[in-house]
């Protein structure tokens, strides 16, 4: 029996040095593929994650923006020992997204699952394609034209928060109080709930948890040994994980269970929505919510694209750089008094924020600027060449739109605020895949008229108050990416009152 035991045990050392052998030679042929393209030096283990290693999480987003310069349009790098490809070529990006055989998320999205579930923003194949078209209807002319009065109630009581801080002499910052406006407006439309985080003295615990669970994403990216769930679970960043994480799921269960209740009621009662007049006024203004409860399909959906932060972000960046160039912002005004003269409050339809041609510019060229999602990844589906190089199928390809939109081919200058880059005779002839904030191809965000209403509506009630002056400026204000690419310590305006 000794005999017999020593012979298996020789045999599954051999099968298992075998098999790592197999693995090794694999792993070394396709390096080989992999370091044909430029890119930094890697190591065994780490790859080339150690530049991050000691930064601090607000210096993540200029070692990302200096590699990309120094490796431009295309590059490799390795997460640990899994290889990437970033580039930041609208010609190479479009042959990614720009295709309905690479639709699949990079492989990073598996840390979002807990959080975000299988919903939207992380499916794949059918579920993806199921869930998009139960969602695309939501966001039809008629429903989004409902929520404009939502826009504007939230506007309307964001500028009275700001009011106190006008005429002081001292800087606000802007981004707390933008970041309750949009949690207020995303619960509204899409939950069908008045969170009333605007008018609580401190910051919502919602919030709280979102911007941590957002934070630990970016810890555990820039630490290979923690994608190891064995080692994440175990590691000190495991607790606050979960905490953030149970606050965000409690939240997102009562608000469903509640909606739930009340379609049901509303149904025993032969009523086609819910009988809650304070909550939704009309018919129009019937919650996504209650539209896809209505599809019995309400779970993992909501909460994906993390609208309130993406928003929070856009809105605050154009706020900053309008500070920056009062030329514009005057220009700005004056369209926005064209259509409500001083002392005209009336809340904004559709159809007048439809007419702020140049405020749309201006939010599309600091979109261009700062890109809400700097950066944002997919699994290629088979093998593809991009810039000559072969990309080997199930390749995670990280898209750099933060780089793309700084392509001097379609942005001369492209560091300078000109939101004349977007009128009509300078876009139709440049490269689809150059501009990609929401996005592009079949994978594109599904909210983006969505949020550029609720952005021009807060900007344009804040500019029909107020005169804003920025403290810093443009290199003077840090970037912080989390996920979202949002300003380092927020915004700080001196704000005027206008008379």
């Amino acid at each position: 029996m000794s005999e017999l035991t020593t012979i298996f045990h020789g045999v599954v050392v051999f099968v298992l040095f075998a098999a790592y052998l197999q693995w090794l030679m694999k792993r070394w042929q396709l390096s080989q593929i992999y370091d044909k393209i430029p890119g930094p030096k890697a190591y065994p283990i780490v790859g080339t994650m150690y530049s991050f290693f000691g930064k601090k999480r607000h210096e993540i987003f200029y070692l990302l923006d200096e590699r990309t310069r120094t490796y431009p349009n295309i590059h490799r790098v390795w997460t640990g020992m899994t290889p990437e490809v970033r580039i930041s070529k609208p010609e190479y990006v479009e042959q990614v997204i720009g295709s309905s055989k690479h639709i699949e998320k990079a492989t990073m999205y598996r840390f979002l699952h807990e959080w975000l579930g299988n919903g939207l923003l992380t499916s794949k194949g059918e579920r993806w394609h199921q869930h998009r078209k139960l969602i695309t209807p939501t966001f039809h002319f008629n429903i989004l034209d409902g929520f404009c009065d939502v826009f504007a109630e939230n506007s309307q009581e964001l500028v009275e928060h700001l009011q106190p801080h006008a005429d002081t002499g001292k800087p606000v910052n802007m981004y707390p109080f933008i970041t309750k406006a949009a949690l207020d407006i995303i619960c509204e439309t899409a939950m069908g709930v008045k969170v009333n985080a605007q008018s609580e003295g401190e910051e919502n615990d919602y919030v709280k948890a979102v911007c941590e669970l957002s934070r630990l994403f970016v810890e555990r990216m820039v630490r290979p040994w923690l994608h190891l769930d064995f080692i994440w679970r175990r590691s000190r960043f495991a607790a606050r994980y979960t905490n953030a994480l149970d606050t965000v799921h409690t939240y997102s269960r009562e608000v469903i269970r509640d909606r739930k209740a009340a379609l049901e009621v509303a149904q025993k009662n032969d009523n086609s929505e819910p009988n809650d007049d304070e909550t939704f006024g009309t018919r129009k203004r019937m919650a996504f919510l209650d539209l896809l409860l209505k599809g019995n399909q309400a779970h993992n959906i909501m909460t994906d694209e993390d609208g309130h932060d993406t928003t929070t972000a856009g809105i605050s960046w154009v706020l900053f750089l309008l500070a920056l160039h009062p030329d514009v912002q005057e220009r700005v005004y004056e369209e926005i008094e064209s259509i409500f003269p001083l002392g005209d409050n009336r809340p904004a339809t559709m159809q007048d924020l439809n007419e702020l041609k140049l405020l749309e510019r201006c939010i599309k060229e600091a979109l261009r600027l700062y890109p809400s999602v700097s950066f944002f990844g997919r699994t290629l589906s088979e093998d593809i060449q991009l810039g000559g190089y072969q990309v080997p199928a199930q390749t995670i390809v990280g898209i750099h739109a933060y780089h793309v939109h700084r392509d001097e081919r379609y942005y001369p200058d492209p560091e300078k605020f000109d939101p004349d880059r977007f009128l009509p005779e300078n876009t139709e002839n440049r490269h689809p895949y150059a501009y990609i904030p929401f996005s592009a191809g079949p994978r594109n965000c599904i909210g983006q008229k969505f949020a550029l209403l609720e952005e021009k509506s807060l900007v344009s009630s804040i500019l029909r108050r107020f005169r804003l002056r920025s403290v810093r400026t443009r290199e003077e204000q840090k970037i912080m990416h989390e996920i979202i690419t949002r300003p380092m310590d927020g915004i700080l305006l001196y704000l005027e009152t206008r008379k």
